[in-house]
Order: C-alpha cells, then sequence, then structure tokens
C-alpha cells in the first residue's frame, strides 16, 4: 500500500466521522447546548475535524501495537486501549496549547470539569477516548482494514479524498484569515477567546439582527464587521 494515500484516507475519514459525531453530541448530550440546536462543532467551517482525523491515524498505527509480554489478553487490551487514550489526550492537549498560546484563541474548555489541566484536556474525557479506542479496535478497525485494500485498488476514489483536500485547504486559509483577525483583537484586549462562547454570542447577536443563524459561517455577519461585533460582545461583558 502507498502509506501516503493511505495516510490521506484515515485523516479523510477520521474527519469526517468525528465532525458528525461531535454534531450529534453537541445536539442530543452537550448540557453546553441547553436550546438543543444544531451546532457546527469545527474550528473550520465545513464538515471536518482535524483532531479526530490524526487521532484516527494514532489509533491505526497503534493497534498494530505488540503487546504480547502481557500475559493475560484483557490486561492486553486494556493497556493497549489506555496508551492509545494517552496518545490522543497528549495530541488534544498540544494543540489546545499551541492554539492559546499562538492565537489567543482557546477552542474547547474543560474548566468546569473535575480533573482537568488549564480546562484543555480533563479525566472524563480521557475516558471517553479510551470506550472509543475500544470501539474502534472491534468494530471499526477490521472494516478500515479492507476499507484500505478497497481503496488502494480503486485508486479513481483518490479523486474523491483529493477533492476533500482541495477544499480543506481552501477552508484553512479562510479560517486562518478570520482567526488573524480574532488573534489581533484578544492580543489589543489581552484576553483568551473561548471559541465556542464567541460563536454562541455571535448566533445571539445575529438571531437580535433577525438574521438566520448560519450553521457553516457562525463567525460571519452582514451587519457589522468582525472588530465592531467583538468590540459589542466582549464589552458587554464587562
Amino acid at each position: 500500500m502507498n502509506i501516503l494515500l493511505v495516510l490521506a484516507f484515515l485523516f479523510f475519514t477520521g474527519s469526517t466521522l468525528g465532525w458528525i459525531l461531535e454534531v450529534f453530541w453537541r445536539r442530543f448530550f452537550s448540557k453546553n447546548n441547553p436550546e438543543k440546536k444544531w451546532i457546527n462543532p469545527g474550528f473550520l467551517t465545513g464538515p471536518y475535524l482535524p483532531l479526530y482525523g490524526l487521532s484516527l491515524i494514532i489509533l491505526f498505527l497503534l493497534s498494530f501495537t505488540d503487546v504480547s509480554f502481557i500475559k493475560s489478553p484483557g490486561l492486553q487490551k486494556t493497556v493497549l486501549f489506555i496508551f492509545m487514550a494517552v496518545c490522543i489526550t497528549c495530541i488534544e492537549y498540544v494543540a489546545g496549547l499551541i492554539f492559546i498560546k499562538g492565537m489567543n484563541i482557546k477552542l474547547w474548555d474543560y474548566s468546569r470539569n473535575r480533573f482537568n489541566i488549564k480546562g484543555i484536556i480533563c479525566l472524563q474525557y480521557s475516558f471517553y477516548w479510551i470506550i472509543l479506542s475500544a470501539v474502534y479496535y472491534f468494530l471499526i478497525h477490521p472494516k478500515i482494514l479492507s476499507w484500505l485494500y478497497w481503496f488502494t485498488n480503486h485508486l479513481t476514489f483518490s479523486f474523491t479524498v483529493g477533492f476533500f483536500y482541495g477544499i480543506f485547504f481552501m477552508d484553512l486559509c479562510y479560517t486562518f484569515n478570520l482567526s488573524a483577525k480574532i488573534r489581533k483583537y484578544a492580543k489589543e484586549e489581552k484576553i483568551i477567546i473561548r471559541y465556542e462562547n464567541l460563536k454562541n454570542s455571535f448566533r445571539k447577536k445575529n438571531e437580535e439582527f433577525l438574521q438566520k443563524t448560519r450553521f457553516l459561517f457562525p463567525l460571519k455577519s452582514e451587519k457589522k464587521p468582525l472588530r465592531e461585533m467583538l468590540a459589542e460582545i466582549f464589552n458587554a461583558k464587562q
């Protein structure tokens, strides 16, 4: 198998499935969405979450880890799933820290959860990663292998993946241009902007203007410039 095609396919699959999972989680289970609205969970505009794409790659690679030095089969799997969860939690922590330090943006906030570190990671969601690792290993990994075999033998499908990456990189350019403006405002005000709270505030502001709430462009307003909207939101909270 071509390793680059395999990694590209895994990232594409993980990012998309992760986005779907987060949409339903926030709609039906999240305590931060009491109105039970459909919310685009991503930092990017489109239907993908890169953190899940990287996580799927990690899970795929770690599934081949040799744990035969542990005698008990049950303990082998337990250690493997915990190791998977630790690796993904580390990725989550590094990604969150990069945005806080580099962009003055906090993409998610676990400050209200017990046993959290800087609100970036917490024990509860690390436990969820253990569960997802087990689900992946027993239910998804065998299918992933067959998908990869099919994918590498039907290279015309690579055009679909290529189209995904074309849209993905255009989305990156758009979002980071927007983030640069948010970062500039945050630096001037010496604040860390909580991204989910910001999206909720924009949604409420747009509803005040009788605009239709945007699912794919939650930080876009037809009425006022971004900086003016940011100033109104954060001045109102003071």
